[in-house]
């Protein structure tokens, strides 16, 4: 546990009394203290006397000492007051009642993320779910949605505070850090929140990385998870997101998995397949021998819905300029992009190659 927990609680009991207040650990080392020159000291023959009071007020070296005991009755730390009057035994259970709540407060939230880590990285048992979420007054039934925060360029070890302060509720949203790159944020939702809504929260979270710490991220989210069990597939949802966006959708910052599309079919295939399908495809000529000017205006005819006269326009041709690139791309492919069934077959195409490349690059 942090010894800063107690230290802030010792903090504010000081500006209330003249006396001294402190916490010693199982071993009588002074971990805390409104006197400074205290901390570090060693004070073994109180631990020894401690281990034997369960209740009660130990009266030790002109000061009185509380026991902080865990779960199994054993001593864990100690509070103590300078002074062994009646005043003082009231001030050292004040204290100790204080210090107590802090360290419950502090091992429940540090417990609840361990849980919920624990869950999103698949490393308890379903069955085990339901025992510690009681255990922990945890809601198993809730709306929830996992964001995926991952760090480009450089990682901040401060990114996780940055987030943290964005979710002022710790008893229900969770911000975990996963490795040196990725942070995973778990945040309690209303039942009928949009995709907007959390794609918004998500460009939030990105926008205060950036402000603050100068950090460039890129966010996926997954699907609402409804249940405490399903966030370890949300959680997946969440990484898969950022894989196939790093593909298919190299300029957005925010994915949501449910708009990856064909691109989510893609990824999921074999290299073996994908190969395959682009020779099927391509019989008279291999992709690889359309020129970037050719390709351009491929891209360009699809982002206008494969209209000529609005794609002329974009590119700055005469309509009948695009008409014969179209025809030559049909002499070199066999493929007719003004005819759907042969755009929909190259534009795959064009996919599928995207993501072999991306895949000879790793």
């Amino acid at each position: 546990m942090s010894n800063s927990v107690f230290q802030s609680v010792i903090v504010q009991l000081k500006e209330v009394s003249d006396r001294i207040y402190g916490v010693i650990d199982a071993e009588g080392c002074v971990v805390s203290c409104t006197d400074v020159t205290m901390l570090g000291q060693q004070w073994l023959d109180v631990a020894m006397k401690l281990n034997g009071v369960y209740e009660g007020i130990l009266e030790c070296n002109d000061k009185c000492f509380k026991p902080i005991l865990n779960g199994a009755s054993v001593l864990e730390y100690a509070v103590f007051c300078s002074g062994t009057d009646e005043a003082a035994k009231s001030s050292c259970q004040i204290a100790y009642i204080a210090l107590n709540n802090a360290k419950t407060f502090y091992e429940e939230k540090h417990d609840r993320s361990t849980f919920v880590k624990n869950i999103i990285m698949d490393n308890i048992l379903p069955g085990d779910i339901y025992i510690r979420a009681k255990e922990l007054h945890f809601a198993t039934e809730a709306h929830r949605a996992v964001f995926l925060v991952r760090q480009e360029n450089h990682a901040e070890v401060a990114a996780v505070d940055v987030l943290a302060s964005l979710f002022p509720d710790k008893s229900q949203d969770f911000v975990l850090s996963i490795n040196e790159t990725d942070i995973a944020v778990v945040k309690q939702i209303a039942p009928g929140t949009t995709a907007e809504e959390l794609e918004k929260l998500a460009y939030t979270m990105a926008d205060a990385l950036k402000t603050e710490l100068y950090i460039k991220t890129i966010i996926g989210f997954g699907t609402v998870a409804e249940h405490l069990r399903s966030l370890a597939d949300s959680y997946k949802d969440a990484q898969t997101a950022i894989e196939v966006g790093k593909v298919f959708d190299t300029e957005k910052r925010v994915i949501n998995y449910e708009n990856l599309g064909i691109g989510r079919l893609i990824y999921q295939l074999p290299t073996t397949l994908c190969d395959i399908y682009l020779d099927e495809v391509f019989k008279k000529n291999s992709i690889d021998s359309l020129d970037q000017e050719t390709l351009f205006t491929i891209n360009k005819f699809f982002e206008n819905n494969l209209n000529v006269s609005e794609t002329s326009r974009k590119l700055f041709v005469h309509r009948n300029t695009l008409v014969y690139r179209l025809e030559k791309i049909k002499k070199l492919t066999g493929l007719d992009l003004r005819e759907f069934d042969h755009a929909i077959v190259f534009k795959v195409a064009l996919m599928v190659r995207k993501y072999l490349s991306s895949r000879e690059t790793r």
